[in-house]
């Protein structure tokens, strides 16, 4: 066989800017309004024509990315290439820039990398509402990270309605040292709600209407994560952090997602460099990284 050229697929982090988490439903899963913002922190995924799956890593902590089937990116290209009768002969490799195991989608934009990046490679033409289909398979946030942009997600966050964006968004994550399990922060937030009435989620009209005029000051006054209570208490050192990018003048600061990345809304750009030097001279993190958003979804840069 002819070997065939490889396909890059560029795919964006997410971050929440609301997270409103209900009580677990009988399947495990918690009830979401999950409004994502795609940003521009990328990973990128390269798909190459090879005997059997393999998948390669590099980017900082890729130590901890696992190499085999378990890998989300390996398993979107076993899905895809079942849907066509194809093996899934593939080589994938990762270049990481997206914080690993840090509330931003990384493994989850990495599916859909792989499954975007291998429908491009075999030939296979997908529909997009099939792609949609493995990616809410494969989970709760991997149909965001192919579509990118805003959107409401409600289920388990994989059902997602577009949102309109009036403008740019300017933005500082603020890495921590080491990771936190998804599932670990939602068994924290279930022992801190034992006992109590969770309301149903709903997402903000205060929010959306600040993400479709485009007003920063308006949306850092809406933000909410629901799961920043039990990342807290599972890094408790992520509170001084938080403090950190306040003080050094973000408009609002949060959790992303299940953490341990912490995000700052600023003003402007200027003020993402501010705050951004400001964190890093905290010393209570391990890097500080200014992005916009919204930002395209997975995005095939090479055939």
């Amino acid at each position: 066989m002819t070997r065939r050229p490889a396909v890059t697929v560029r795919v964006p982090a997410k971050v929440n800017v609301q997270l409103a988490v209900g009580a677990p439903r009988p399947d495990g899963f918690h009830p979401l309004a999950n409004v994502f913002l795609a940003v521009g922190l990328y990973d990128e995924v390269t798909a190459t024509d090879a005997p059997e799956l393999t998948i390669t890593c590099e980017g900082p902590r890729s130590g901890q990315v696992p190499l085999d089937r378990t890998n989300l990116a390996a398993r979107a290209a076993i899905a895809l290439a079942a849907l066509h009768g194809l093996a899934p002969d593939v080589h994938l490799h990762i270049a990481k820039d997206i914080p690993v195991a840090g509330g931003m989608a990384g493994g989850s934009a990495d599916a859909a990398g792989a499954l975007l990046a291998c429908d491009a490679l075999w030939g296979t033409n997908t529909p997009h509402d099939q792609l949609l289909a493995i990616c809410a398979e494969l989970g709760s946030d991997v149909p965001f990270s192919l579509v990118g942009g805003a959107a409401l997600g409600v289920g388990r966050g994989e059902q997602l309605t577009p949102l309109p964006v009036g403008g740019e968004f300017h933005w500082v994550f603020a890495v921590a040292d080491g990771g936190l399990s998804t599932p670990a922060v939602y068994g924290e937030f279930d022992r801190l709600t034992a006992g109590t009435a969770v309301p149903a989620p709903e997402a903000s009209d205060a929010l959306l209407a600040a993400l479709r005029t485009g007003d920063a000051t308006a949306l850092a006054a809406a933000l909410g994560n629901d799961l920043q209570p039990a990342a807290l208490s599972l890094r408790p050192s992520l509170a001084a952090t938080l403090a950190a990018g306040t003080a050094a003048g973000a408009l609002a600061a949060l959790v992303s997602g299940s953490g341990p990345t912490t995000a700052y809304l600023v003003k402007d750009a200027d003020a993402a460099q501010r705050v951004a030097e400001a964190l890093r001279a905290s010393g209570t993190c391990a890097a500080a990284r200014p992005a916009v958003s919204p930002a395209a979804g997975a995005t095939v840069l090479t055939r």
